[in-house]
């Protein structure tokens, strides 16, 4: 049994409030890193179809990384790593009360904080600086010798990298899983959650939420939280009714 604790945040829809893979896209348009066009018929469009709730917050996100591997192969880390750190300055404060409010409280207690993503991992490492995370994992773009992007990745936005990453850092620093802590929104999060003893689905999307509901051993002791404007809500998972 090991004897440390960790907080398991995941950033994007989990504390920054929107993807940071967006933010990341609208800097290399301003910089005609990209044309134009590729923001207005892919990523916008990408974006808007989940806006406008005709889309699934899911397949928004995949899309959002193929797009990404696209646009930045070629480029240098050098230059994105440039972009991403202007991104965390103007946007990283964006981010939701309840999960800011719990990093501060797992660093007060003394507790690892630990940031596992799919964003990109220039800006995870950026975000884990900005808050005092402990350590963290986002999803690796590969670069050749001469540090530009090939286009390859090493994902970290899927259930079994994530469980991977858990187990990595259970070794790491002595953690004793059944007391730590997870936070997740969508099903890509659902391992890093059924891992630890105190599981937290942020704003849950419905894949998650019914993923959830139908293991027992889960829902007994998940917490649905819910922030909408200035109000937090604590849901009881068995009085949620999805109506669509």
């Amino acid at each position: 049994m090991g004897k440390n604790i960790a907080a398991f945040f995941d950033i994007d829809g989990t504390i920054y409030r929107e993807g940071l893979i967006t933010e990341v896209f609208k800097k290399m348009v301003t910089h005609e890193i990209i044309g134009r066009e590729k923001w207005t018929d892919e990523v916008e469009a990408a974006f808007k179809a989940w806006d406008r709730r005709v889309g699934d917050y899911d397949t928004y996100l995949t899309r959002m990384v193929e797009i990404y591997m696209e646009a930045t192969k070629g480029i240098s880390k050098e230059h994105i790593n440039l972009i991403a750190k202007k991104v965390i300055e103007q946007k990283g404060d964006r981010v939701y009360q309840f999960t800011r409010n719990e990093i501060e409280r797992h660093l007060r207690e003394g507790h690892k904080v630990i940031a596992i993503s799919g964003s990109p991992d220039a800006l995870v490492e950026l975000m884990a600086e900005k808050y005092d995370f402990t350590d963290w994992r986002g999803t690796v773009y590969k670069t050749d010798e001469k540090g530009y992007y090939t286009g390859e990745i090493i994902p970290m936005w899927d259930s079994d990298s994530k469980q991977a990453a858990i187990l990595g850092f259970k070794d790491l620093y002595d953690l004793d899983l059944e007391e730590c802590y997870s936070y997740g929104d969508t099903n890509g999060d659902f391992t890093m959650l059924s891992m630890v003893g105190h599981p937290h689905a942020i704003n849950p999307t419905r894949e998650l939420l019914t993923n959830l509901k139908n293991t027992p051993e889960l829902k007994e002791r998940i917490k649905v939280i819910v922030e909408r404007k200035d109000v937090i809500y604590n849901l009881d998972i068995d009085a949620i009714q999805c109506i669509q």
